[in-house]
């Protein structure tokens, strides 16, 4: 993801420089809001957990406040039992040109937050007495619209505690006010699923599969010999000069937009091979033009 934030531009004052951040971490209930926040809460910024929507507006006032303590703050908001509150709480945060306010929100397929209920045995907050997946589906439904305002949205389906605090850290590790867009450069296997927090997905399955290569079946798209059979066919070159230069137009243009996180996605059928491989050449061709971006391989591990 240049690994560094834009500023918010709120307000008629994009010009203005940030003096305090603000993150709020929402999301679906059970998929890893307070995880983020220890994460958070490692990285050195003042998180408060599980606020109520109602009580952030006064936040606003401590970055107001020429003698405030914190320059980094991260609110969890939840239970999501209220999520009509959330949007004008957020919005209330942006007042003051001099914040800096990012949401991210958290979510998983039903049936992954399905079986991290069952194995918690928690009351899902949008509960009344029926099956878990109906509740999980009816608040999901209600946080569409916080959804959207969202900067960045994770899927933590596929992800342990460690691979999100890693997500988190390359994210947030060297955040300062004056930095730029976050890009990630992901892999995936289209078998164990599309990426939910995908801005962009190419599909990689016309290339032929080194899975059908006995010499580079146990290899990755991380192998030179890999890398070098997927690149070597015919049709690769003119699909990576083109997906450069769509990039290339792209890219500025979300920065200029104020986009804070771009997630550019690559998949194969497993994720081992070419995916990898594109996507490592897509990385290295944003770091000569000025990105600096994370690139994650999903599953290549599976």
């Amino acid at each position: 993801m240049n690994d560094s934030v834009n500023p918010a531009t709120t307000g008629d004052s994009g010009s203005v420089e940030p003096t305090t951040q603000f993150v709020v971490i929402t999301g679906q209930s059970g998929a890893g809001r307070t995880q983020v926040a220890n994460s958070f809460e490692d990285l050195g910024w003042h998180v408060i957990d599980n606020m109520p929507p109602e009580f952030i507006p006064r936040m606003a006032e401590v970055a107001a406040d020429p003698n405030k303590q914190f320059e980094r703050v991260a609110l969890v908001v939840g239970p999501s039992s209220k999520p009509a509150q959330i949007i004008p709480a957020i919005d209330s945060l942006r007042v003051d040109p001099t914040s800096q306010v990012r949401v991210i929100f958290v979510e998983a397929s039903t049936d992954v937050l399905v079986r991290r209920y069952e194995s918690t045995r928690r009351r899902h907050p949008f509960s009344n007495g029926g099956r878990v997946s109906m509740a999980i589906e009816d608040e999901r439904r209600a946080l569409e619209q916080v959804k959207g305002l969202a900067d960045l949205v994770i899927d933590t389906g596929d992800l342990n505690v460690h691979q999100l605090r890693y997500r988190i850290v390359d994210l947030f590790g060297g955040d300062s006010p004056d930095s730029g867009m976050r890009t990630t450069v992901m892999s995936f296997g289209f078998k164990h699923g599309n990426p939910l927090d995908a801005d962009l997905i190419l599909d990689c399955r016309f290339l032929p599969n080194p899975h059908w290569v006995e010499d580079l079946r146990p290899k990755t798209g991380l192998d030179p010999a890999v890398r070098s059979y997927v690149l070597g066919q015919t049709i690769a070159e003119p699909f990576v000069e083109q997906t450069q230069q769509l990039l290339d137009l792209l890219v500025p243009a979300y920065v200029a937009e104020g986009k804070s996180y771009l997630t550019i996605a690559f998949g194969c059928t497993g994720g081992h091979h070419r995916s990898v491989a594109i996507a490592e050449t897509i990385g290295d061709h944003l770091r000569v033009t000025g990105f600096d971006p994370a690139v994650v391989h999903r599953d290549i591990g599976k």
